[in-house]
């Protein structure tokens, strides 16, 4: 754990001072008769272009989808049109203040729409277009922590990004004109990420770490994982995956594995933040259980103009 890291342990265990989904195509009940070839014959272009040894339906409405899914991201990307909506993460002790702010990703259709992360990222991640989204969230959150010194922020990369020139290059730049930043920015890699190349990660935390950057394990228990692995990953924090969050004051079965994550990452030495938090018995039963931090809903939906942004035009304007 970086030095600067336990004297945020210190100050955030006492009081801390920083403030239409897409649609499936649908083949209609009269194209489900005929032979096979004839059934083909009738599909949209959009399927029926596809390569030959996507047979199913199923499985040529879900390519077709994932195609025009990276055709929009990539379009967004050549104009510019993403941003970060800031969600709050707030401290379970007096004074519950916010302890960071996590940089979620965005992209603007071509109609002007956000679209979340959640309904691209499963499709760009494995492609260049997710490393080129983990370039644009890490230049957008850097400049934020540039512009507000007294937040901390954290940003989600990929396991894939580590070692990708452009990424180390954004990373390297802001650090040297501003090396302070590097003691407020926390990056989050999934837990399936971080398992995929155990090694890799661990060094890579390593190197980072010397310079003042924290790291949060993501989706905490989703991915089943190694323990070992966890013990040598010097990871500074993990985010319980909100699987096991949603309604868990009434789930018998999650309390069980809840408690254990908990217990295990705190015999670790890592804070624990539970995201999806959208219900007061929910937050209640953390807290008890002794859960740092709390993320979701209940406590404020992730916002493309955080409070800062109002704060920074007020002054502006007197």
């Amino acid at each position: 754990m970086p030095e600067h890291w336990q004297d945020f342990d210190l100050n955030f265990r006492q009081s801390l001072p920083l403030r239409q989904p897409l649609r499936l195509i649908r083949q209609s009940r009269e194209n489900q008769t005929g032979t096979p070839m004839a059934r083909r014959k009738r599909l949209p272009s959009a399927i029926a272009d596809l390569p030959s040894e996507v047979t199913s339906p199923i499985n040529a409405a879900i390519a077709a989808r994932d195609t025009k899914t990276l055709d929009m991201v990539a379009e967004a990307i050549e104009r510019n049109n993403t941003t970060l909506a800031y969600q709050p993460v707030l401290q379970m002790r007096p004074p519950h203040g916010t302890a960071f702010y996590e940089g979620l990703i965005r992209v603007l259709d071509p109609v002007g729409r956000t679209i979340p992360a959640r309904d691209f990222i499963h499709v760009a991640e494995p492609t260049e277009l997710g490393r080129e989204i983990d370039c644009l969230s890490l230049s957008a959150g850097l400049k934020t922590l540039a512009k507000v010194p007294d937040i901390r922020v954290s940003l989600n990369m990929s396991a894939r990004s580590i070692g990708y020139r452009r990424w180390t290059s954004v990373l390297d730049r802001a650090l040297k004109r501003n090396p302070t930043i590097s003691e407020r920015l926390i990056l989050e890699i999934t837990e399936t990420s971080a398992i995929s190349v155990p090694e890799l990660v661990s060094d890579f935390m390593s190197d980072m770490q010397t310079r003042g950057i924290a790291f949060a394990l993501d989706e905490f228990g989703g991915g089943l994982s190694n323990l070992q692995q966890l013990r040598d990953s010097c990871f500074d924090m993990v985010k319980i995956h909100g699987r096991f969050i949603r309604g868990i004051h009434a789930n018998p079965d999650n309390q069980v594995l809840t408690a254990a994550l908990v217990d295990v990452a705190r015999h670790l030495d890592m804070f624990t933040v539970a995201v999806s938090v959208e219900d007061e018995q929910d937050a209640l039963w953390l807290s008890r259980i002794g859960v740092d931090c709390v993320q979701g809903n209940l406590y404020g939906a992730p916002t493309v103009k955080p409070a800062w942004t109002n704060e920074r035009g007020a002054r502006k304007r007197a």
